[in-house]
């Protein structure tokens, strides 16, 4: 069989891997606080034909003879660039100036998830959560509770001051983290990402900033997304043509014995 087939192939996959990647962006292009996902690629081992050899006497050297075979994924990334913010006027409605994540849990701490998703509320019990009821922890690693309060408003710092009989109050305030390889996290849908091995402990973050009133939007830019959408279409149908004309060469010799 011909190789050039099986590179067809394996970039046909590849193209499909990143048309996916292109797709889950566009979907998510009014999703607060998402981050895109790229794509790399990466050369197959190629098969050596005839090895390299050192000048010799008054012989020069010659180069390897190498064929390819194909490409393969390198990496699917998440690009953890910060999203412009919109404007929602209310107080609730969170987004971070820098690098930085808030601290979710849905079972008192001993589980963590971290979000750019600021996007929260007050239950029933006053607690601080998300749109999944998360709850938002502090610095303290506890859940914050807003009650009793006649008012309250937050500082970029993420204190929480409540007003009770005209005298500020504090809530607690809401943890920022930031992580040494943010790459390393891993998505777990619902806007939230989990720690793992290779993106580090999470750390209290630095020279960020709680901004009420506004939320951070998504960081996909369908203009790019549309331009990576037409490469990849039309990486696809070049990775078809090689398949279909390896198809007709091997007909050809098929058709010789008749």
């Amino acid at each position: 069989m011909l190789r050039s087939m099986y590179s067809g192939i394996t970039g046909m996959k590849n193209m499909q891997t990143k048309l996916d990647v292109i797709g889950n962006n566009i979907a998510n292009v009014s999703t607060y606080g998402f981050k895109k996902g790229r794509v790399t690629f990466k050369n197959e081992i190629s098969q050596l034909v005839a090895g390299a050899s050192a000048p010799n006497g008054n012989m020069g050297g010659t180069n390897a003879k190498q064929v390819g075979l194909g490409s393969s994924i390198s990496s699917i990334d998440t690009i953890h660039e910060p999203g412009s913010m919109q404007t929602t006027g209310r107080t609730l409605d969170l987004a971070i100036s820098g690098d930085g994540y808030f601290v979710l849990s849905k079972d008192g701490g001993a589980t963590k998830y971290f979000s750019r998703a600021g996007n929260f509320y007050l239950d029933d019990d006053g607690t601080l959560v998300n749109s999944e009821g998360y709850k938002v922890l502090g610095t303290n690693n506890a859940p914050i509770t807003i009650t009793g309060v006649e008012s309250f408003s937050i500082s970029p710092d993420g204190s929480i001051v409540g007003v009770v009989n005209a005298t500020p109050t504090n809530k607690g305030t809401i943890q920022v983290v930031s992580f040494n390889n943010s790459g390393g996290l891993e998505s777990v849908g619902g806007n939230l990402y989990q720690q793992t091995g290779n993106s580090g402990a999470p750390i209290a973050a630095t020279g960020t900033s709680v901004v009420s009133g506004k939320l951070e939007m998504s960081n996909v830019d369908l203009s790019e997304e549309f331009t990576e959408m037409i490469v990849a279409q039309r990486g696809f149908q070049a990775n078809t043509r090689i398949i279909t004309t390896s198809d007709e060469i091997l007909q050809e010799l098929v058709n010789l014995k008749r």
